[in-house]
């Protein structure tokens, strides 16, 4: 079975986890396209949904798929977030941002009540590092928060680390990616993050660090989609 296959084993499976009602924060990415084709799919058939995407792709998707969106105020409960991830730890530890959303997603994901996290077999690793670590960061004097970067990364015993503006086509005037929010990403190879959660911390306190890819204590359960089903991690 094919890794997107997988995907949508696990996708299917985490609706299982949703109700008629419910206010669900949708993630982005590959493995996010399946949740909304699949939820699309009970919405037409009569499950009764608000939805609140985490990217402009997810948005889009969710639109076609006819799904009810809705903006958070300050009263808005979100009964449920499911997401995809890059890596995922034994400790519920992930990586996120490969897509390049993890922003709006960490901002949905730790407002929600509930976090479910959707991936292929493969994501589920001992440590976390060998996917690359996206920080999000200020535009203006992006230098300085690079340098602010490196120096923390040598503090928290990964002198080895490299670390790169992420390319694309979305900046006409310099070929580096730009964000949702208008912001760049520096990709961060770690190879191994020993403690995420003070990895996470020493990157936040740096001004011009808009956030991490580093999810921690966020996630309650994770699903695995496997050749044979799925594996779950959590509760």
């Amino acid at each position: 079975m094919s890794a997107d296959s997988q995907k949508r084993r696990a996708a299917a499976a985490a609706l299982e986890h949703v109700t008629n009602g419910m206010t669900l924060g949708i993630g982005s990415g590959s493995t996010a396209k399946h949740l909304v084709e699949l939820l699309g799919e009970k919405v037409r058939a009569g499950l009764t949904v608000l939805g609140i995407p985490t990217s402009e792709e997810t948005r889009r998707l969710a639109t076609e798929a006819g799904i009810d969106l809705v903006e958070p105020d300050e009263m808005t409960r979100i009964d449920l977030v499911i997401d995809g991830a890059d890596e995922v730890d034994p400790d519920l530890n992930l990586i996120k941002g490969g897509g390049g959303a993890h922003l709006r997603e960490k901002i949905i994901a730790a407002a929600g009540q509930r976090m479910i996290v959707i991936a292929d077999k493969s994501k589920k690793v001992a440590q976390l590092g060998k996917f690359p670590l996206p920080v999000e960061i200020e535009r203006f004097s992006w230098p300085l928060t690079v340098q602010a970067i490196r120096k923390a990364l040598a503090e928290n015993d990964l002198k080895s680390a490299t670390l790169k503006l992420r390319p694309g086509a979305r900046d006409a005037g310099g070929g580096v990616y730009l964000t949702d929010s208008n912001n760049y990403i520096a990709d961060i190879q770690c190879t191994r993050i020993a403690d995420p959660a003070a990895l996470d911390a020493a990157l936040r306190a740096i001004p011009g660090v808009i956030e991490t890819g580093l999810f921690v204590g966020i996630a309650d359960l994770a699903i695995f989609g496997t050749d044979r089903g799925v594996e779950t991690l959590g509760a």
